[in-house]
């Protein structure tokens, strides 16, 4: 794992966010009731909730009280220059499985984040002290305030070495949080909610403002993190359950009571990064042949079905939806796991993980989202993908959601049906090429099809909102052991074309749904 290049990641797609909270009042937070603090009795997730609505009950007050100037101004390279020093890790001389660092406030983490450990029926605030961190070529003001705060958090567990504490999940910026799985790199981000993404209006980033990490017992797989979300349309309380390993699961519930209505607002928020890959109609001036954290979105939905749509960097802006009633899940995939289709010894692209979100309970009618923003660069995260609900949210409205978030590198490994291994396009014809028409070519893999024999007939169907299709062709893959779907479309002049298709054998379905928006270039 590189934690420089993650920071540097988590902070591009938060630049908004901070330009948003500058202009913010600067107010205290209130102390917290004594019932808060586990007293009678241990502290639960219920505490949390009744903090989330009162505050609801409130406007809004940002949690920025001034910090020195030192720190106020610093710039990226001055603020990865602070570092927590390890030997001030949280339960370091335990022996416990777990152990928690900190962040410091400043470049663009401006706002105070509270953290309290719970340890049984006791909950206390970690006190804010320069001790905690190495400060390297930063000056160090001589009056800091003792409130100073942190800026998030990170939690450490012996993931991939019995001897050797690695992190394996963050909370930082924003309501922005990432976990990686065992013997990966970090790539894709989540956040804890997401507020009129993609519209014309501002964006709103709610903020985790306070934590409670529960203290583990001595054999303890999984963590406990409460968190304190707020904003000015919305607050919340959530809990998370952290398991890490081969794949690494988190647990999340919320509650969310909504100060001012809301345009859209987007449930279990993924985010990650595309700049090009297999299917880039466009030259791109790179070395490597593919750049992205992930690949494409899945969704699997309430009847059953799986669909599959291929990422891409758009030339404007893009924003898909799927309506999907009590889906069953979703998320952004990295699926092409093969070095030689990056070529990238620093960021092994390869090596992301893939994200799934799992909803507990009915969730009702909505849609899967996929927004695709045009971008120039790997450092920005342009792509989200959240469920949002169908009817519109007002104010005073109360909401509770619960889901599973699993971080792994196949999360498909026990699928046996086929699915899209690779998208291609290109323009038409054999021997001559025509441009003005395109070709596409799918490849399935899966165990399913790798035992069909060659002379099966596979079948294709493939459907277009507009344009004109040669009838699809499906022949077996010898090289992956898979079926190749390939069909051409005469474009609509000016007109976009969503693209379906699938693989069948008489009545049987052989893989999921190929879904793909085509957009003239």
């Amino acid at each position: 794992m590189n934690p420089s290049r993650d920071l540097k990641r988590i902070s591009a797609g938060l630049l908004v966010a901070f330009a948003m909270t500058l202009a913010g009042e600067t107010v205290a937070q209130p102390a917290a009731a004594p019932e808060d603090a586990g007293v009678p009795g241990a502290f639960t997730f219920a505490n949390v909730v009744r903090r989330a609505a009162e505050l609801a009950q409130a406007p809004y007050q940002r949690d920025a009280p001034e910090l020195p100037e030192a720190f106020a101004s610093l710039d990226y390279d001055g603020f990865r220059d602070i570092r927590f020093r390890p030997d001030h890790s949280l339960w370091r001389g335990d022996g416990l499985p777990f152990q928690a660092q900190f962040f410091h406030r400043g470049f663009m983490f401006q706002d105070r984040v509270t953290i309290n450990l719970i340890d049984g029926n006791e909950v206390t605030p970690v006190e804010f002290s320069t001790e905690l961190f190495d400060y390297g070529k930063n000056p160090v003001p001589e009056q800091i305030p003792h409130d100073l705060g942190f800026a998030g958090l990170r939690l450490l567990y012996p993931i991939n070495r019995d001897d050797l504490f690695d992190e394996v999940a963050v909370f930082l910026g924003a309501s922005y949080f990432r976990a990686v799985a065992q013997n990966l790199n970090y790539g894709i981000t989540t956040r804890g909610l997401a507020i009129d993404t993609g519209l014309s209006t501002r964006e709103e980033f709610p903020l985790f403002r306070e934590f409670w990490i529960e203290k583990p017992a001595e054999d303890a797989v999984e963590i406990t993190v409460y968190a304190l979300m707020d904003s000015p349309s919305v607050s919340g309380a959530y809990r998370f359950v952290i398991k890490p390993g081969l794949e690494t699961t988190m647990d999340v519930k919320n509650h969310l009571y909504f100060r001012d209505s809301v345009e859209k607002v987007g449930i279990a928020p993924l985010t990650s990064m595309f700049m090009h890959g297999e299917l880039t109609e466009r030259f791109m001036d790179d070395f490597r042949p593919e750049v992205h954290d992930s690949d494409g979105l899945i969704i699997e939905t309430g009847t059953g079905e799986r669909i599959w749509r291929p990422l891409v960097n758009p030339l404007g802006l893009r924003i898909s939806t799927f309506q999907v009633e009590n889906p069953r899940m979703f998320g952004l995939l990295q699926r092409d796991r093969d070095f030689a289709h990056y070529q990238d010894l620093e960021a092994h692209y390869h090596n992301r993980p893939s994200a799934q979100v799992e909803p507990i309970g009915d969730w009702g009618k909505g849609v899967v989202e996929v927004v695709e923003i045009p971008s120039n660069s790997e450092r920005y995260d342009n792509i989200v993908a959240f469920w949002t609900p169908e009817r519109r949210v007002e104010a005073g409205a109360e909401m509770e959601f619960a889901y599973r978030l699993r971080y792994s590198a196949d999360p498909e490994e026990r699928l046996t049906g086929g699915r899209t291994l690779a998208t291609r396009i290109g323009a038409a014809g054999t021997d001559v090429l025509d441009s003005d028409r395109r070709k596409f070519v799918v490849d399935f893999v899966g165990e399913s099809l790798s035992k069909l024999p060659a002379e099966t007939p596979v079948m294709a169907t493939v459907t277009t909102t507009s344009g004109e299709l040669s009838p699809p062709i499906a022949q077996k893959n010898p090289e992956t052991g898979g079926w190749r779907l390939f069909f051409e479309l005469t474009p609509e002049r000016g007109r976009t074309a969503e693209l379906r298709g699938f693989l069948y054998d008489g009545n049987d379905v052989l893989s999921e749904t190929w879904s793909f928006e085509w957009i003239p270039q």
